[in-house]
């Protein structure tokens, strides 16, 4: 059985969100970054770089579900004291492919922070856009971005594949979104090594960017008690800007928090010293000072529907199993 019971899934999540990783442990994606290195190296020795991207993006997600599925079964086949020791193991891989506490604390501090270089440098590490030159709004305008986005491949993404198939699918997609991170890039480095895995990360992310939008809209519904305001504009503005954006899913999560903010994200953005001129999502109602706190109680509460949405999917595996 590939589907982890609904009670693992919530105590990983409930775990994560209490104590987040723990830094002394051994951390899943650091072994896969590692990995990813390493292959890259001798992969780069085969002259073709776009066979090499194609490898890469295929060996490192089949390698990591390898190993979630082995620890999978470890864990289930083992009794008594190695038993345990295997499922605690698995339960603390689980919790950590989601990282809702650690994006939480680290826009808040960002938001929070009156001090406009101290601020530029604390979201620098939480964004590849260049920060030096960034005024208040547009440090606050990143900071909800990089909420939006990460809500969608750092919390419901991973809780989506931890439902429907189990530590496997986990592990691999937290692969395909490393690879993404490490090699995803459009630079003359990275152009032809990294193709496969910048289209197998939009892939992997597709339904769960739409999943986040729609869990958006939902969380912003029941905030305000059923009434369709806010809700009905998160819809509006993810139909319509969705779409603005260079990524085929960040513009997903991004429009509809947008919506429900009354705020407006996007507009000309510096990467590595190039200037880019990303279209703006949202209309500009509201100011973005003010949407900080509510940006986080909306996706702490999508995050919780994601939860639900993980264990109705790892229930309806198990009793499919049966």
């Amino acid at each position: 059985m590939l589907t982890f019971p609904p009670l693992l899934i919530t105590l990983a999540f409930c775990i994560d969100a209490l104590v987040g990783d723990p830094p002394r442990l051994p951390h899943p994606v650091r072994l896969i970054g590692a990995v990813i290195a390493r292959l890259e190296a001798l992969l780069r020795r085969l002259g073709n770089l776009r066979l090499a991207g194609v490898l890469l993006a295929v060996m490192v997600p089949l390698g990591a579900g390898a190993a979630g599925l082995a620890l999978t079964y470890l864990a289930a086949g083992r009794g008594g004291w190695a038993g345990l020791l295997a499922a605690l193991l698995v339960l603390y891989l689980t919790a950590a492919t989601i990282s809702a506490r650690e994006l939480l604390l680290r826009v808040r501090e960002v938001l929070a922070c009156e001090d406009l270089p101290r601020a530029r440098e604390l979201l620098s590490h939480i964004v590849g856009r260049d920060t030096a030159a960034l005024d208040a709004d547009g440090v606050r305008r990143a900071a909800l971005e990089t909420l939006a986005e990460n809500a969608s491949d750092g919390i419901v993404a991973p809780l989506f594949y931890l439902g429907l198939g189990g530590l496997p699918l986990a592990l691999a997609y937290k692969a395909v979104n490393t690879l993404d991170s490490m090699v995803g890039y459009k630079n003359e480095k990275y152009a032809e090594l990294g193709r496969a895995s910048a289209k197998l990360d939009d892939l992997a992310n597709y339904l769960p960017a739409r999943l986040t939008g729609l869990l958006i809209i939902v969380a912003v519904w029941l905030l305000d008690h059923g009434r369709p305001g806010r809700a009905a504009a998160a819809w509006r503005i993810m139909r319509r800007d969705g779409r603005n954006h260079a990524s085929p899913n960040s513009g997903i999560p991004e429009a509809a928090l947008a919506g429900a903010l009354g705020i407006q994200l996007g507009g000309p953005t510096s990467y590595f010293g190039q200037l880019k001129d990303k279209p703006f999502i949202g209309d500009n109602r509201h100011q973005l000072r003010a949407a900080g706190q509510e940006a986080r109680t909306i996706i702490r509460l999508t995050a919780l529907l994601a939860l639900l949405a993980a264990i109705l999917l790892a229930g309806a595996g198990e009793a499919l199993s049966w």
